[in-house]
């Protein structure tokens, strides 16, 4: 089986101006969650602690009085909303914001492991764990897991081991943290002043540079509150580890599979194949941001799941990287074929986003094969760069 690409160029330009009105947003950080579904109270942390609190007070100088300046933060910023009902922790035994404030500055990042978004952030989040835990940063990473799959403690533990991630992780897989913080994005970052007040919040990736600054300078305001003399200096670095990726050239939208979000499925036969099995046949032509099947497959509230031995998935996209979410019963492989070309052999055996295909700095129009084996594989979601 393969999808046919008659009068492919033309067809795509033709389709070129829709897949840019559809495309979500440049910087692809939409990828919403549950925030609507689930409504609890996280304890909102009311008050920092006072100065005479701290474990060396006679540091602090005797006529800080900092009254105005509490007043004042809190006409302009929210205070921190608690950890609430954690599912499992990594790299820490419990952690709670409570207990850092007054004595901490913390980013709090909202992420979830298979999300391509939150991946290219992580280098970032690890340079500056590593430059700035020392002078008083605390990474939290509140992991809200966006598929059923990545609840699992072990499935995140091994993301964390696998993209290097040193600072605590907090699972948050009913929500509830997420919802305390009025969040709807992965990833989304919280920076938390000594104060205890929310005074910078960034959805998704990029401003790098700002948030760093930003991570400096309550740095700085808490080393004069606890009354350290020296200052923490300002090195903007772009971690060797971080991808490039030019969001102008992506014409194609992250693209659900699962019948929950799915927006973009060519040859969906009807209504009734919704949870169960049914044949999908591969039609002659592809539009640019569609994607269609080829086979038996169980179209699941997150995934499609292929309910034979074979099967076929293709896309046509514009972009010049696609990766899939992938889950497996025991383990599939495939062909990959790029305008009907085979380009690789890949094998599918966890519970992870997988790299299709990378073609470097050339961004353009083209369909993507998947050629499966494996009865049981499912897949949840298309993402580009």
């Amino acid at each position: 089986m393969r999808i046919k690409n008659k009068n492919y160029p033309l067809f795509f330009v033709l389709l070129a101006i829709i897949g840019s009105v559809i495309f979500l947003e440049s910087k692809k950080t939409d990828r919403r969650g549950k925030a609507d579904e689930i409504i609890r109270e996280s304890e909102i942390v009311k008050e920092p602690k006072n100065l005479g609190d701290l474990e060396n007070p006679e540091e602090v100088s005797a006529d800080t009085d900092r009254s105005e300046i509490i007043l004042q933060k809190e006409s302009l910023f929210k205070r921190a909303r608690e950890i609430s009902t954690p599912d499992g922790f990594i790299n820490i035994d419990d952690l709670k914001i409570a207990d850092l404030i007054g004595q901490k500055i913390i980013l709090v990042d909202f992420w979830t492991y298979s999300c391509v978004n939150c991946q290219r952030t992580l280098p970032f989040l690890n340079q500056w764990h590593k430059k700035y835990a020392d002078e008083g940063l605390v990474i939290v990473g509140l992991h809200t897991p966006e598929f059923e799959f990545e609840k699992d403690y072990e499935n995140v533990k091994k993301a964390t081991l696998k993209y290097g991630v040193k600072y605590p992780v907090v699972l948050d897989n009913d929500y509830s943290t997420w919802t305390a913080y009025e969040n709807r994005y992965w990833p989304r970052k919280y920076l938390i002043d000594i104060d205890g007040f929310i005074v910078y919040d960034h959805i998704g990736e990029g401003a790098y540079e700002e948030t760093e600054t930003k991570i400096v300078e309550l740095l700085n305001e808490r080393k004069k509150v606890l009354g350290e003399s020296s200052a923490v200096a300002l090195e903007i670095e772009t971690p060797d580890d971080a991808p490039e990726t030019d969001f102008s050239k992506i014409r194609t939208p992250e693209t659900y599979l699962g019948w929950g979000r799915a927006e973009f499925l060519a040859n969906f036969p009807s209504e009734d194949c919704l949870d169960k099995t049914c044949t999908y046949f591969l039609p002659q032509e592809v539009a640019l941001n569609t994607y269609v099947l080829g086979g038996k497959w169980r179209i699941e509230k997150e995934k499609a799941v292929l309910d034979d031995d074979i099967g076929v998935i293709g896309i046509a996209f514009s972009a010049s990287k696609v990766n899939l979410v992938v889950e497996t019963e025991s383990s599939a492989r495939a062909e990959i074929w790029l305008d009907g070309k085979k380009i690789r052999d890949i094998e599918f055996n966890e519970a992870d986003l997988y790299n299709l295909l990378d073609l470097g700095e050339e961004y353009g129009l083209h369909i993507l094969e998947i050629r499966l084996e494996g009865k049981g594989f499912s897949a949840f979601a298309f993402t580009f760069g």
